[in-house]
């Protein structure tokens, strides 16, 4: 298990989005009042390439753990900086196999979907982020560090400090890839 460490949205496509009290998750759709709300795909690029895909992003979590990794390197990061939605701790969300249901709270499961490529405009929140949120295996694939991704299954309120309870698919699992 895990835990909340903090909530955070923006109405804007704006990067970073503000820590909050509290958010509501709404069943197949995301965070109540996010840009990235929605059935349909909501990033920029995408809405580009194809408006009517799933939106496979309605929900991004990254790990607290990575802001000490981040600090360690003198980046000072805090949460809704990167653009995540909810900050947690205790789980290796990276780690996680596709299908994951996690439940935060209550009532809210967010179903993980892939992990978020980190762009550019990571540069112009600190310069070098991009490259401190990607590293390499000892067999030299990328691995990519800025949270994971996620679909509401089931709506609810969301707050720090809300336990994280992790529900692993069946086997086999599929390990995360880019959404």
């Amino acid at each position: 298990m895990g835990k909340v460490v903090a909530v955070c949205c923006s109405s804007t496509h704006s990067f970073g989005k503000t820590p909050l009290a509290a958010i509501r998750l709404l069943a197949g759709l995301g965070v109540e009042g996010d840009a990235h709300l929605g059935r349909t795909v909501k990033h920029r690029s995408r809405m580009a390439a194809d408006p009517t895909q799933p939106n496979l992003r309605q929900v991004h979590l990254i790990h607290a753990e990575l802001f000490d990794e981040l600090q360690v390197a003198e980046f000072d990061v805090s949460p809704g900086q990167m653009g995540e939605n909810i900050t947690t701790c205790g789980v290796d969300l990276i780690a996680l196999p596709t299908g994951t249901l996690l439940r935060l709270g209550q009532e809210a499961v967010v179903e993980v979907t892939g992990l978020r490529t980190p762009c550019a405009q990571l540069d112009a929140l600190r310069p070098g982020l991009m490259a401190a949120v990607l590293d390499r295996d000892e067999s030299g694939r990328l691995i990519r560090k800025a949270g994971i991704m996620g679909v509401v299954r089931a709506g609810g309120v969301v707050r720090p400090g809300d336990v994280v309870r992790v529900e692993l698919p069946p086997p086999p699992h599929r390990p995360l890839d880019r959404v």
